[in-house]
């Protein structure tokens, strides 16, 4: 275990060895219940995963649209609003490319290889989400040859924190060697040589790597977050939303990442995909197996509201190893139900 997995949290937040055991965890407990449902089989849950990714990696570069002007472009194809048409391309493209990175999870076409991803796939996720984009607002110092699904032919300025890309002659042969090492990471997570607890810190380092690459003139962002998603549905996990409430924090933890601490990058991705996963899990596990309380709440009755009502034994739950409450969906039911019977409160 990595020095950064050992860091203590400030008093009152849970220690960094802590999240990760929490998303330890809950990866266990999605192959006990079969593992994810596929798109098809749960539509409405994925589909809620899918607006809240295309709206919130967006956001993080500068989109202006809100959620509720996502969902309705998604579902219903109408642009709602009056934002500029580059915003709407932007969600629009981000959307076809987050799709089609769920599908390789569950059905893995041509392009796929026998590791976690391709080359031509990291051109590919690159092309589908700026395509759209790139009709209505090209990048204006971009050559013929850097559009959508083409390696930059320009060298990037340094970062905000000192880091500096590669020159642009050397990106081509540092995407293989990218790749080689996303697919290094998923066989030894394969063979057993690399434990579930250190996962978060592999896929912080793989992400982070990615984004210093920056091997296109533009998109980095986006297409290095859907990577890093092609990556978990095709380990059989959710993917990673990180929101853009978030942003300042990301950056830093990317920054961080450049000088050497991924933890509290790991600890973002780490703690969204648990989150995922508990959006997930109810219907997984049905109405009547037990799952943490944090995959029950909802706007009615909050986590708070749920362990309050274990503790005074008016809600059905146990405590699990991992010393959280439990309970099921149908126990969350009947207590809804007699708390409305009796009109009152927790």
């Amino acid at each position: 275990m990595t020095d950064s997995v050992r860091d203590r949290a400030p008093r009152g937040r849970p220690s960094r060895v802590a999240i990760y055991q929490r998303f330890a965890t809950a990866i266990d407990e999605l192959a006990r219940y079969g593992g994810l449902p596929t798109p098809v089989e749960a539509k409405q849950l994925w589909d809620d995963v899918w607006h809240l990714e295309a709206h919130h990696s967006t956001a993080l570069e500068g989109n202006t649209l809100v959620l509720r002007e996502v969902e309705q472009l998604l579902e219903e194809g109408r642009a709602v609003g009056s934002k500029e048409l580059k915003d709407y391309m932007e969600v629009l493209g981000y959307s076809e490319a987050a799709r089609w990175v769920y599908e390789q999870g569950f059905e893995p076409d041509a392009r796929s290889g026998d590791g976690l991803v391709t080359a031509t796939e990291v051109r590919h996720v690159h092309e589908l989400a700026m395509s759209k984009v790139w009709d209505v607002a090209p990048d204006p110092g971009a050559y013929p040859d850097e559009g959508p699904g083409d390696f930059r032919r320009h060298d990037i300025r340094p970062f905000t924190g000192g880091m500096k890309p590669p020159t642009h002659p050397l990106v081509a042969a540092g995407v293989t060697a990218w790749v080689d090492d996303v697919n290094r990471f998923g066989q030894s997570f394969a063979d057993d040589t690399l434990r579930i607890i250190e996962v978060p810190e592999a896929l912080a380092r793989i992400h982070a790597d990615f984004e210093r690459l920056h091997p296109f003139i533009d998109g980095n962002g986006r297409v290095g977050r859907l990577l890093l998603n092609l990556i978990l549905t095709r380990l059989g996990w959710p993917p990673v939303v990180i929101l853009k409430g978030q942003r300042r924090r990301y950056l830093s933890a990317l920054d961080r990442a450049d000088h050497g601490d991924h933890g509290p990058l790991a600890e973002l991705i780490a703690r969204s995909v648990v989150d995922n996963l508990h959006r997930l899990i109810p219907n997984i596990a049905g109405p009547a197996k037990y799952v943490p309380l944090e995959a029950l709440a909802d706007e009615e009755f909050s986590l708070a509201a749920l362990k309050q009502a274990a503790v005074r034994g008016r809600l059905e739950a146990i405590i699990g190893p991992d010393g959280r409450y439990r309970s099921s969906r149908a126990a969350v039911e009947a207590y809804k139900a007699s708390k409305y019977k009796r009109g009152g409160g927790a």
